[in-house]
């Protein structure tokens, strides 16, 4: 997101939770933000003093500051306040997958040349690993708080992104954890604790969950971000779209939120107090919401733009619009100035959450990092690993893979994406600590003969077909490294179709056509593409999927190849056929399926796919039995609601139930029955009882093993009822079905039956 093109969205409504105070031996120093002890006057000021609760000092504080200077905070590049001592500060920072240099906060040069870039997120949430996306944020949090330290970073980010994959075609879906709501929310909670650590009230950085809410369309077939107005039922409200959110911050205690482009239903996200106060803040009980505020021609001066924002909740403006009108609203009685002091009250808490009213950093827990904790062995290790356990293997006739030692000594590598770098980091993306590309990758364990086929992806022509078919029939085997980068798919570009670009399905055939050996198709992309061609091609022995796999994919993708790694990763999204997408607008927003219309993701489209969610295969062989799962669970109900709580369509309001602790164990044995060590990732599905509500199985539950060959692990699952066995009526309202729930892992199945339990005469 480019400042220029932003016309003036509004950030960052954040959140009143007490400081905790912690002392650190420090390393480096940079000055401090505020509270400088040098300073004169400092120790005297109650907003200096760190022994005082949070909310005091922030009172104190607000408490002398001019409107100009109140004003002056409410935009990201927050001016600084000399009188009292106080810095400036720039709020936009990014941190998606690594230390970002996309927003004005931070910069790379000195000595921080570079930071640890982690696969894109659409790869690392193909590893199913809520530890690994934890400790992700925890890297990537080290290296922020060390760049700060350094002077050359701020400590809020606007990440991550937690929208669901609702469109393959959608040109950020790649920030994203997928299309499926429950791992969307898992991923937010876990890489946000990673972020923000788990000290308490103090924030190591601060993280914002964007872009809230219904948000999956940038620019397509002429319409765009900035002008599209989401029609959207309550039901997918609260089923699909909010879920992630709602886990954000819940779970993950995220410090803010972002607002989406775009209006939802006709009003902007970022002036609809519905959803920024009356949900985020009442319903979801959390005192921070981040947002951006665009104008769409929904107020008619400025003035009314700024106080609508104001109001709703919005804290701090990405651009200059509150710092340009917001005095003038509060002359024309549009918005108060005690409005304005609850929005600093929001943002200046976070501040003081992160230290920075505390004095020098260097004095401070977290004061310590510094250049030496940037791009550290450790860190690249785990970037290495992250994007191995990202891959996903499709296909694998034969099987073809893994390669050999022996056999395959010269290998033909091929492809417009054989030898990229910055491709391999996708989006909002900083400098990488170094590279290691496919070729390189695939150097490292056999002679290489290298040819691109296509000058770039877009493969426009076939003049470097030639050298490339003769490279492939020279080689013991052949791989083939295609797919998309950010000329394809990005912020701003969405695809129009789900195809290989131009040539690039020629060349994959003509090449295996005349490869001698194997021929491996690896793909890099974000988004699904249609391969139906090389799956159903027997000259194509197997299929990686590499997403977009970070600073070190070229290696992970060398060690999937020959086997030094056992792929386990599995696919977040679905891969749809080309002919999905026939009369299938971007801006229909349903996800149910009705008469001529699919319906989205695996929940509720029940068409032909290239692969489905969840799809990935391995070079050993899992089976699963359910060991030990109830028949049968009570559901306790409230018998103190007066409110209609009747099990309508044989399903109870998840208001009227004593949810608590109501959850299931299902007990799982994994058995590797093959004969290489490996990951797996169990799955856990529910089908609920039939009804006109419920999607066709939804996923329920995961967890990432790692299985010995010929040995057998026992995995329990703790399902909670309320929350993962409900669906959601057309009234937007969450319900327990009652009656049988399949639950599906793999091949095994199990019938729970849920009955309800009444615990008092319940009125209606």
């Amino acid at each position: 997101m480019k400042k220029s093109q932003i016309i003036h969205p509004l950030l960052c409504l954040l959140s009143i939770l007490l400081l905790l105070e912690g002392i650190s031996l420090s390393v480096e120093a940079r000055a401090p933000f505020a509270c400088n002890p040098k300073h004169a006057g400092a120790r005297a000021y109650p907003f200096c003093q760190t022994t005082l609760p949070v909310a005091e000092r922030v009172r104190d504080l607000i408490g002398r500051l001019t409107l100009p200077e109140k004003v002056s905070l409410l935009v990201d590049n927050a001016a600084a306040v000399p009188r009292l001592g106080i810095g400036s500060y720039e709020w936009w920072s990014e941190a998606l997958h690594g230390v970002s240099n996309v927003g004005p906060g931070t910069r790379f040069g000195g000595k921080f040349p570079g930071a640890t870039s982690f696969p894109q997120v659409i790869t690392t949430a193909a590893s199913f690993n809520t530890t690994l996306w934890e400790e992700i944020g925890r890297v990537v949090s080290d290296e922020g708080r060390a760049m700060y330290n350094g002077g050359m970073g701020g400590l809020t980010y606007w990440s991550p992104n937690v929208n669901i994959l609702r469109d393959p075609r959608w040109g950020r879906g790649q920030e994203t954890p997928g299309e499926d709501p429950v791992v969307a929310g898992q991923y937010a909670a876990s890489y946000v604790r990673g972020l923000q650590g788990t000290d308490g009230d103090r924030l190591k950085v601060a993280a914002c969950c964007k872009h809230y809410t219904a948000y999956d369309l940038d620019n397509w077939s002429g319409v765009d971000r900035f002008h599209f107005n989401a029609q959207v039922s309550k039901q997918d409200i609260v089923d699909t779209f909010d879920v992630p959110f709602r886990e954000c911050v819940m779970a993950g205690n995220v410090a803010s939120v972002m607002c989406s482009y775009n209006q939802v239903n006709g009003v902007p996200t970022c002036a609809d107090p519905k959803l920024l106060r009356n949900t985020i803040r009442g319903d979801w009980h959390c005192d921070s919401v981040g947002v951006y505020y665009n104008k769409q021609h929904y107020t008619s001066t400025p003035e009314e733009a700024a106080a609508d924002a104001i109001k709703a909740g919005l804290d701090l403006d990405c651009g200059p619009f509150l710092g340009i009108h917001t005095i003038n609203a509060i002359n024309r009685g549009l918005v108060t100035e005690n409005d304005v002091n609850n929005a600093l009250t929001n943002t200046i808490t976070v501040q003081m959450r992160l230290g920075m009213f505390d004095g020098p950093p260097s004095a401070q827990p977290y004061g310590h990092l510094g250049p030496a904790d940037v791009c550290t062995p450790a860190h690249q290790e785990l970037a290495l690993e992250a994007a191995r356990q990202g891959i996903v293997l499709l296909k694998n006739h034969g099987p073809s893979l893994p390669l050999s030692h022996i056999r395959h000594r010269t290998v033909a590598v091929i492809g417009p994406n054989s030898d990229v770098t910055v491709t391999m980091i996708g989006n909002y993306a900083g400098v990488a600590c170094g590279y290691i590309t496919p070729l390189q990758g695939i150097g490292n364990y056999a002679k290489t003969i290298h040819q691109q086929g296509c000058t770039d992806v877009e493969c426009s022509d076939d003049k470097l077909f030639g050298p490339a078919i003769n490279a492939a029939s020279q080689a013991d085997a052949t791989i083939i490294i295609m797919g998309l980068d950010q000329s394809i798919e990005a912020e701003f570009k969405d695809r129009a179709g789900l195809l290989l670009p131009g040539r690039q399905q020629e060349l994959v055939s003509k090449v295996a056509a005349a490869s001698r050996g194997p021929t491996v198709l690896v793909l890099m992309s974000g988004g699904p593409i249609d391969v139906s061609f090389a799956q159903n091609d027997p000259k194509v022995s197997a299929i990686l999927w590499a997403g977009y796999p970070g600073q070190a994919g070229g290696q992970a993708i060398a060690d999937v190849l020959w086997g030094t790694t056992n792929p386990g990763g599995k696919l977040p999204m679905t891969w749809y056929p080309q002919e999905y997408l026939n009369n299938l607008p971007m801006t229909n927003m349903a996800m149910r399926s009705g008469p001529g219309y699919p319906g989205r993701t695996y929940r509720f489209y029940q068409g032909p796919v290239v692969y489905p969610f969840g799809h990935g295969l391995s070079y050993t062989r899992f089976t699963h039995t359910i060991i030990d799962a109830p028949l049968e669970v009570m559901v306790p109900l409230d018998g103190r609601r007066k409110t209609n709580s009747s099990a309508i369509d044989k399903a109870i309001k998840v208001t009227h139930a004593r949810c608590g602790q109501l959850s299931l164990s299902v007990q799982v044995d994994v058995r590797n029955a093959g004969s290489r060590d490996g990951p797996h990732t169990l799955l856990v599905f529910s089908r609920p009882p039939a009804g006109k509500w419920a999607p066709q199985k939804q996923l329920i539950a995961f967890e990432r093993v790692h299985v010995p060959a010929g040995a057998l692990q026992r995995v329990r699952v703790n399902i909670h009822v309320c929350k993962y066995l409900s669906v959601v009526d057309k009234a937007g309202v969450r319900r327990i079905p009652l009656g049988d729930h399949h639950i599906h892992v793999g091949d095994a199945t199990h019938s729970i039956s849920l009955k309800p339990e009444t615990l008092g005469e319940i009125k209606s």
